[in-house]
C-alpha cells in the first residue's frame, strides 16, 4: 500500500540522508562493529546534514522544525543501507535525550548545550538501567544528595547506549524516598570528578554500539545541571518514554523491511532443482505473508507519528506500536534467515549481521511483556 506519510521536503531530506549514509557510513561499518564503537566524526558529520537539530530552535543552531518524520527518515535509510538503525547513536541522540535538552531545560542550560548537541559535538545519552532496575523506574536507587550548590551522586547504571562516547549523560536519580516524586534527572558532563565509565560491554550484536557501565562515587554535579525541578523525574520520563518506544518501532520495523527486500531479491537469483526457489509456492507465500504484515504495520506506525507530530500520541499506542514491531522483525528476520539457506548464516551477508542485531529489540525500551501490561492495564479489566 501506499504510503502518505511523506511530503517533497521529507523526500529530499531522504535523498541526502541516502547520500550521506552510502558514502560515509557504509563503507566504514564493519571497521566499526570490530572496534565496538562508532567515530565520534559520525556525529559530526550528521549534525552538518541537518539530522540531529530539527527540533532545534534556530537561534540554537537547529532547524526549529518539530517533525518525527525526519527522524524516521533516518531509522528507514540506515536499515536500508544495511546499518542497524540501533547502531547509530545520533538515533538515540536525536530521538530519545532531545526531547529533554528541548522540555526540561533552563534558557542559559539550552543556550549552554542545544548548540553542541545539534553539531554533533556534544554526545548525549541517558542513564535510567541499574544492575537491578529495568522498567520500574520507582526502583532506581542511584542518589543524588544535595551540598550548598551540587549534588553529591553516588550509584550505577549498566547498558547505557553512548555511555563511552557522551559527553552529557541524563542521570535518573533519587533525590527523595518517594518512589516517583523522589526522582530527578540531572546531567552528568564528560569530565565530573567521581564520574567513571567501566567496561565497554561485549553484545550479542550491535556491535558497533558502544553500551557501557557508568559508576558515580562521591561525583560532585553543580545544581545548575537539574532538568526541570527536583523531584519531577520520573514524570518527565513517563512522558518522554512514548518517544522513545516509538523510535524503537520504526527501527524495528525499517529493518524488517530491509530484510524482506534483501530476501525477494536473493530468492530470484538464487537457483535450486533448475529454477528460482521464489517461483516454490511454499516460498512465494512465507514471503506473501511477511508483506502483509509489514505493510499493515507500516500504516500503524506511520499514524503514531502524525499522533507524537500533534502532540496526540498516547503511552498506550506507543507500547502497541513498540512491542508489534519489534515481534514483526524478529519473525521477518529469522524467516529471511531461512530463506537465505546457509548464506543467511554469513556475516558477509547483511541478513546475518540483522539477525543479530534484532533480537534485543524485544527487550530495550521495555520488554514486550511490560508493553502488553501497560496495555492491559488500559483495559479496565478489573
Amino acid at each position: 500500500m501506499k504510503r502518505i506519510l511523506f511530503d517533497a521536503e521529507h523526500e529530499a531530506y531522504r535523498d541526502s540522508v541516502r547520500a550521506f549514509l552510502e558514502k560515509e557510513v557504509a563503507p566504514r561499518y564493519a571497521d566499526w562493529d570490530r572496534a565496538g564503537i562508532v567515530p565520534r566524526e559520525l556525529f559530526t558529520g550528521l549534525g552538518r546534514l541537518g539530522a540531529l537539530g530539527f527540533a532545534v530552535p534556530e537561534e540554537f543552531g537547529g532547524a526549529g522544525i518539530n517533525d518525527f518524520r525526519y527522524n524516521m527518515i533516518l531509522q528507514e535509510e540506515a536499515a536500508r543501507a544495511a546499518v542497524s538503525p540501533a547502531v547509530l547513536g545520533p538515533a538515540l541522540h536525536a530521538d530519545v535525550c532531545m526531547p529533554y535538552f528541548l522540555e526540561c531545560t533552563t534558557d542559559e542550560q539550552k543556550a549552554r548545550w542545544l548548540p553542541g548537541i545539534a553539531s554533533g559535538e556534544l554526545i548525549t545519552a541517558i542513564a535510567m538501567t541499574e544492575p537491578g532496575t529495568g522498567s520500574d523506574l520507582s526502583g532506581i536507587r542511584t542518589k543524588a544528595v544535595r551540598d550548598g550548590d551540587h549534588y553529591v551522586i553516588d550509584g550505577a547504571k549498566t547498558f547505557i547506549t553512548n555511555g563511552i562516547n557522551a559527553d552529557l549523560v541524563i542521570l535518573a536519580a533519587r533525590t527523595g524516598e518517594h518512589p516517583h516524586r523522589g526522582l530527578s534527572l540531572i546531567v552528568v558532563e564528560r569530565d565530573t570528578p567521581g564520574f567513571e565509565r567501566g567496561r565497554k560491554l561485549e553484545k550479542v550484536g550491535l556491535h558497533a554500539q558502544d553500551t557501557a557501565e557508568l559508576s558515580f562515587t562521591g561525583a560532585r554535579v553543580p545544581v545548575a545541571n537539574l532538568l526541570g525541578n527536583e523531584g519531577e523525574g520520573f514524570f518527565a520520563l513517563t512522558r518522554n518514554l512514548a518517544q522513545e518506544r516509538l523510535s524503537v518501532s520504526v527501527a524495528g520495523l525499517a529493518q524488517a523491511a530491509a530484510a524482506f527486500d534483501w530476501t525477494t531479491d536473493y530468492v530470484r537469483e538464487r537457483k535450486a532443482f533448475g529454477k528460482p526457489i521464489g517461483s516454490m509456492q511454499v516460498i512465494r507465500h512465507r514471503l506473501a505473508e511477511l508483506a502483509t504484515e509489514i505493510d499493515v504495520a507500516q500504516q500503524y506506525l506511520d499514524r503514531c507519528i502524525l499522533a507524537l507530530n500533534a502532540g496526540e500520541l498516547t503511552a498506550v499506542d506507543a507500547a502497541k506500536a513498540k512491542w508489534w514491531c519489534t515481534e514483526l522483525q524478529g519473525r521477518v528476520v529469522d524467516a529471511c534467515v531461512q530463506l537465505h539457506g546457509g548464506y543467511g548464516y554469513m556475516l558477509e551477508y547483511p541478513i546475518a549481521r540483522a539477525w543479530q542485531d534484532s533480537r534485543v529489540s524485544r527487550i530495550y525500551a521495555g520488554t514486550t511483556e511490560v508493553m502488553k501490561e501497560i496495555i492491559g492495564r488500559s483495559l479496565d479489566l478489573g
